[in-house]
């Protein structure tokens, strides 16, 4: 596992400049850790192992939209599974740099001087996308330049791409917001997931003899789209084939409390109060208005027979 080096503020890079000092580094947000971007580390990998030196993966307590646009950002991973993520690649060290309004609003320059001159770097590995420095002024081109000028070799790369079409955070939200989780996990390279605090729930599903854990998940971290999927849920390192409903069901509309309910197969237990992953495999229909409770078990019945033998 990585060294995790964590700023709380920009000053304490300087703490960490000598231990992280020559080595090869790649930068970014890293929103879901999709193929590109295990493309992008495993060409910094490469790079340093060819060097002799360090491997670092540099990256941000928050994803930037986070202050920029809040109400509109679907992350793909909250920022903790991100880091814990990066973590586990084959990077020698993650460090992690504070993204607030004072750091924003650094100009290009400032961003390379504060952030990057510290670090003496050897080589340095970006997407050709990468924007930095105040109104993401500073493109790749200029990073190149500064690169040349301090020693460090500067790689862009070319985003990687499926079916012709580059691979990216957005484009995978977008799928998500389909309900297209086959697509959204191909482009990943895993399966999309969210974690979340099981609530005390309404009961219904108790009544009817479908026991559901009931998951609070931020708004801001369920980028798929409302519907009912196959999905593995993830409870204390064991894993359990799950039926899962993301969003209101139209018949509890007034009485909801929770934005994802999962009926857990095979397990049995109390989960009040604890955090569990979901994995989301395979889409199986819409949320649906129902003309009575028995057609409502009967259908999530049968969503649940599917997945016991698909998932």
């Amino acid at each position: 596992m990585a060294k995790l080096f964590f700023c709380q503020d920009i000053a304490q890079l300087r703490d960490y400049a000598l231990e992280l000092s020559g080595a090869v580094a790649c930068l970014g947000v890293f929103d879901g850790l999709h193929r590109g971007h295990a493309y992008l580390i495993e060409q910094m990998l490469s790079h340093a192992e060819m060097e002799h030196a360090g491997s670092l993966i540099i990256t941000f307590d928050i994803d930037p939209d986070e202050l920029f646009r809040p109400d509109a950002l679907k992350k793909l991973s909250d920022n903790a599974s991100r880091i814990d993520a990066l973590m586990d690649t084959s990077a020698d060290a993650v460090l992690v740099l504070p993204f607030t309004r004072e750091f924003a609003a650094l100009s290009p320059e400032a961003f390379l001087a504060v952030c990057l001159e510290p670090l003496s770097l050897t080589g340095l590995h970006v997407g050709s996308d990468f924007r930095y420095g105040a109104k993401a002024m500073g493109t790749t081109c200029q990073l190149e330049e500064w690169g040349s000028a301090h020693g460090v070799t500067v790689i862009s790369h070319k985003l990687l791409d499926a079916d012709g079409v580059p691979i990216t955070s957005t484009r995978i939200r977008c799928a998500l917001a389909e309900g297209d989780i086959v697509t959204a996990n191909e482009l990943l390279g895993h399966a999309y997931s969210v974690s979340g605090r099981v609530l005390k729930g309404r009961g219904e599903g108790a009544k009817m003899g479908i026991q559901t854990a009931n998951l609070e998940v931020p708004d801001n971290c369920l980028a798929i789209a409302e519907g009912v999927y196959g999905a593995r849920a993830c409870i204390r390192d064991e894993v359990f084939k799950a039926a899962v409903s993301v969003g209101v069901s139209p018949m509890f509309e007034d009485v909801a409390t929770a934005n994802l309910e999962a009926h857990i197969l095979d397990f049995s237990g109390d989960l009040y109060g604890e955090t569990i992953t979901v994995s989301f495999l395979a889409w199986l229909r819409p949320m649906m208005r129902f003309e009575s409770t028995e057609a409502l078990v009967s259908t999530v019945k049968s969503n649940i027979e599917w997945v016991r033998e698909h998932c």
